[in-house]
């Protein structure tokens, strides 16, 4: 562990810290007099004194909504000058999400992330290879001064240049490697084409986050590189990657570094807390940070939280992989499903292939559900095989067109494109005419 205080404090102790935490917090957005200490005057919050930790979910939500209005530093709570970095999101449709840092807010993040290395068995006698895109993106970044601080050697590859990446495990021999999942089935499947034998290889542990993945996809990369494939969560706007991090002992729930992020899963529609281990849109506020501190805000991320001691040791509450986006459901006759369901039961069949598409047709009133996948093998038998267990897991039937090889896009730069929409015209993947036409799809 990088702190093992704070992550082995007992459940009175970290919610004593919490709640004097949730109050500091409160006063200084009181103070700053932004957006977010109007809502809490307005709920009758005059300051953090009339609030315990036990009031949290009664307190105003912010949403990505506010950081848009407020572009891009409307909702800073320090001085222009005390912010020495910026990083955030590509953005939803060209709009950026933008975040400021404090050199303390730097150092809080860095932190984090050797936290999320050390649970993966790193020290400082390793080296990580971080193929994390460098820039904006916070994946990279944060990896990297995660790795410093826990005084290990890190090679700052960034993503893409595959054959590069190969030279380096080969040469360099690094012990962890730091990427976006769907990254690392490339890189695995090219040492594979490549006809190096990945017991030549001195990877323990991989790091890979950015995207919902799967159990099932955690199998397909542990089948192709010799480590154990952990999830790491973050996001920008919270503070990046290191918000919660699997540990190598369990491979069972990520933990929380929640002595500075607190957690809680919230109804989509309703708002209303869920319970513990019931899914809900994953909801943080950060008391620690400095330049942009975030009271509840709703991050559009589905996963559960779960209390209790690991057996790794730490009490930290833990969170399930993210299942999908409150904004990537999608709805089909009246059924609500997220690419990551069908994902875990594509990569459940032996001999499909962790390339595939989710595509919504709604070329016609009654909307239906295309997955587009490759098959090594019988693509006949597994059409019929995976239909019947898209039907079992989703409540729907959804047409399963099987592609020639190669067909699905390959991801050597960002995030995986997992589904698309299908509104008229061309189709989104070459094959998928030869499904059913429009309108007869069964109910």
């Amino acid at each position: 562990m990088f702190d093992p205080v704070a992550e082995t404090m007992s459940t009175d102790e970290r919610a004593a810290l919490q709640q004097a935490r949730l109050r500091e917090l409160i006063d200084r957005l009181i103070a700053v007099d932004g957006v977010q200490g109007r809502r809490l005057r307005e709920a009758g919050v005059a300051g953090g004194a009339d609030v315990t930790l036990a009031d949290l979910a009664k307190l105003p939500t912010t949403r990505k909504q506010d950081l848009w209005d407020a572009y891009p530093f409307g909702l800073l709570a320090v001085p222009r000058e005390q912010v020495v970095a910026v990083h955030g999101s590509s953005g939803t449709g060209g709009r950026p999400t933008l975040v400021g840092y404090t050199r303390d807010d730097l150092a809080l993040w860095a932190a984090m992330c050797a936290r999320a290395l050390a649970a993966a068995g790193a020290t400082e006698r390793s080296t990580i290879q971080n193929a994390y895109g460098y820039g904006l993106f916070t994946g990279g970044i944060g990896i990297h001064q995660g790795g410093i601080a826990l005084g290990a050697t890190v090679l700052p590859l960034s993503s893409g240049m595959t054959q590069r990446q190969i030279t380096m495990l080969r040469d360099l021999r690094p012990d962890i490697l730091t990427c976006t999942p769907s990254y690392a089935i490339y890189l695995g499947e090219a040492i594979r084409d490549a006809g190096i034998d990945p017991g030549e290889l001195s990877l323990t542990a991989g790091v890979f986050g950015a995207e919902p993945w799967s159990e099932a996809l955690r199998r397909q990369i542990e089948d192709l590189l010799p480590l154990k494939a952990l999830d790491i969560y973050g996001l920008s706007e919270v503070i990046g990657p290191g918000v919660a991090c699997e540990c190598l002992e369990a491979q069972d729930g990520l933990h929380v570094n929640e002595d500075h992020f607190l957690v809680e899963t919230l109804d989509p529609t309703t708002g209303e807390p869920t319970p513990e281990g019931m899914p809900g849109d994953l909801t943080f506020s950060t008391p620690t940070k400095q330049a942009l501190p975030l009271l509840r805000y709703r991050t559009g991320d589905v996963a559960s939280l779960h209390s209790g001691q690991c057996r790794c040791g730490r009490t930290l509450v833990r969170m399930s992989k993210v299942t999908g986006r409150v904004d990537d459901m999608v709805v089909v006759r009246g059924v609500n499903v997220y690419p990551s369901e069908v994902e875990a039961v594509l990569l459940a069949h032996p001999g499909v292939a962790p390339h595939y598409l989710v595509v919504v047709d709604r070329r016609a009133p009654a909307a239906r559900l295309v997955v587009a996948c490759e098959v090594d093998g019988d693509g006949a038998a597994a059409q019929a095989t995976l239909g019947a267990a898209l039907r079992e897991r989703l409540g729907l039937r959804a047409d399963v067109v099987v592609v020639p090889p190669g067909t699905v896009p390959r991801i050597e730069v960002g995030k995986a494109r997992r589904r698309a929409d299908w509104t008229g015209g061309e189709p989104p993947l070459p094959g998928l005419e030869s499904a059913t036409e429009p309108g007869t799809a069964a109910t």
